[in-house]
């Protein structure tokens, strides 16, 4: 759906200014919007309680100085509580939602995005979020444009454990031989001719890997990659910006209408 330029654009309510831009893929713009409109309110609330101080300490001109020191006091500590109790909420929303609800199959079949331009960025690319909400887009629309990379990491954080694992190293090369074995003696000996025999030879193969892999610790291994994979993918996810997508094109008057509405 394409809003037409008149002068009746700029009236358009929020939400469906908003919805209108996730329906159009202008997502990194509706990242930044929720961006400026906290920041817009964090600091007209900080005008106010300034204005109030002072209206405050100029009525009580007759009072001591350690009066107007403890209104201070006190708004600096109601402005730092409430930023904490805001951070934190932001945090535990994290680990309620599902990062993978909107992971499709298709988005580990696309080209892996740049390590540095793309996944990594620069300083800049990174902010904290500043509604859950917008942490809940960052990481949903993070997770399917970097699933590779993500992909590609926790491989490598699996890769790592089992360096600092021997033990868990070998167990996973001799439950692979083990299988690879498997394999090259139902070819060699045809038991696919022999239904009973073969599923009898993959049901002690089953039972034998798990035994190798209890055994060697693999699952300890696999535990610690997930952990820290899971870990790493949030914190990227969610505080890294959104950037400009590949958009279809657009006619002109919808660009005048999302600057214009963007600025104001």
């Amino acid at each position: 759906m394409l809003f037409s330029a008149n002068p009746l654009s700029l009236s358009v309510p929020e939400p469906a200014f908003e919805s209108w831009l996730r329906d159009s893929g202008y997502l990194e713009i509706l990242d930044e919007r929720t961006t400026n409109l906290d920041r817009h309110s964090s600091s007209s609330s900080n005008n106010q309680s300034d204005r109030k101080t002072t209206t405050i300490t100029a009525s009580n001109t007759t009072k001591s100085s350690s009066a107007s020191t403890i209104i201070s006091t006190s708004t600096i500590s109601y402005t730092l509580f409430a930023l904490t109790f805001s951070y934190l909420s932001i945090i535990f929303s994290l680990f309620t939602l599902n990062p993978f609800a909107k992971l499709t199959t298709d988005d580990f079949s696309g080209n892996t995005p740049s390590w540095t331009v793309g996944f990594i960025g620069s300083v800049d690319s990174y902010s904290f979020p500043s509604t859950p909400s917008q942490a809940k887009l960052r990481v949903h629309e993070n997770i399917k444009r970097y699933a590779r990379n993500y992909a590609t990491l926790l491989v490598l954080f699996f890769a790592c454990s089992l360096y600092q694992m021997p033990l868990s190293l070998l167990g996973l090369i001799s439950g692979l031989a083990l299988w690879d074995g498997v394999r090259y003696c139902s070819d060699r000996w045809n038991l696919e001719e022999y239904p009973s025999l073969r599923l009898t030879l993959v049901r002690f193969a089953q039972c034998a890997t798990a035994v190798i892999l209890y055994c060697s610790s693999v699952q300890i291994a696999t535990f610690w990659a997930i952990a820290v994979g899971y870990a790493v993918m949030l914190m990227h996810a969610s505080l890294r910006k959104l950037s400009p997508s590949k958009q279809p094109a657009r006619t002109d008057g919808s660009k005048r209408f999302l600057q214009s509405k963007n600025r104001g």
